[in-house]
């Protein structure tokens, strides 16, 4: 086989969120061994990125209720990476209001490389300007635009050239927040982005709602975006994200080395799938057909009634008729 190119012919870049956008199903309750499993294997992968979790004030989130890789803090991943030889960036994920400029470093003083900042659209002036505090002080910065469908041509176009006007970041990233996309949205969207970000790449992060991760993820970068989002056996929040080793087979690159993700699959992901769960499954195969938060079907899944996909349809396409 041949190595897959991407539709422009620029080079390929891959993120792995595994940690983080695990850690939306258990509150990020990995154990060190765990974390230490997948950075060991995402770092033996020739994988370029890793987000090794979120970083959050601790003023707004109590360590009792949530665990450590909420918080990333650097000496928490210098526990994690030891002496180890990075191979692969590190970074963080932050939400507008959810940290403070203390809660960073500069950059030479942290194990750190990057951050990504994520938000909505109509934070756009915050996302700004913490994405150019990232930057000031010394880290690579990125903006992931999340409900990405949710959002219209018009308001995105004006974020975008803000960002590009007002911003280092190096890569802005179509979030599928709620599974909704298909190709064609995907096709539309990268060319929006493209448009508009003449100076930065275009990246992409997948939800598997509709069972559809892989293949927008395929077709975001057949369109043109050269960062892509995955995570190991697709975990992530309700039904998960693109699986890192489907999208790594499928660019067949002599610079990815899939052994160690099988290792770590074989190691750690099949008991973890025995104590939480993630992937597609009925309820947030039809909030992602309705464009909804998969947050009710979160909650459906944690109920008595979790099976009951019928009676969920009903109420989220005909609430005023199944609740009289």
């Amino acid at each position: 086989m041949k190595k897959k190119t991407v539709g422009t012919g620029e080079k390929l870049t891959v993120f792995d969120c595994t940690v983080r956008d695990g850690g939306l199903i258990n509150k990020w309750q990995f154990s060190d061994t765990m974390v230490r499993n997948v950075f060991e294997a995402v770092n033996a992968s020739g994988v370029e990125y890793m987000e090794i979790g979120y970083r959050a004030s601790e003023k707004m989130f109590s360590p009792e209720e949530y665990g450590p890789w909420r918080f990333s803090k650097d000496e928490k991943i210098r526990e994690i990476i030891g002496e180890t030889p990075l191979n692969v960036k590190l970074g963080v994920m932050v939400d507008i209001g959810r940290v403070e400029s203390d809660d960073l470093m500069p950059a030479d003083e942290s194990p750190l490389s990057f951050v990504r900042v994520a938000t909505y659209l109509k934070d756009m002036p915050k996302a700004i300007s913490l994405a150019n505090l990232i930057a000031d002080k010394g880290y690579e910065s990125f903006i992931n635009i999340m409900a990405i469908s949710t959002v219209n041509d018009y308001d995105l176009a004006k974020g975008l050239k803000d960002i590009e006007e007002q911003t280092n970041v190096t890569a802005v990233s179509i979030v599928d927040s709620y599974g909704a996309l298909m190709a064609d949205n995907v096709k539309h969207l990268v060319a929006t982005f493209k448009e508009s970000l003449t100076s930065k790449h275009v990246g992409f992060h997948a939800h598997n709602n509709m069972q559809l991760g892989f293949a927008n993820t395929i077709t975001a970068l057949d369109s043109g975006a050269t960062f892509c989002d995955a995570t190991i056996n697709g975990i992530g929040r309700a039904a998960g994200n693109c699986p890192l080793e489907l999208l790594l087979n499928y660019l067949n690159d002599p610079k990815y080395n899939l052994d160690p993700v099988f290792q770590v699959l074989q190691k750690v992901f099949i008991d973890l799938r025995n104590e939480i769960e993630w992937g597609y499954l009925l309820p947030y195969m039809i909030t992602g057909m309705l464009n909804e938060h998969p947050r009710v079907a979160i909650a459906l899944r944690n109920s008595a009634e979790k099976d009951n996909c019928g009676d969920f349809f009903r109420q989220l396409t005909t609430p005023e008729c199944y609740n009289n």
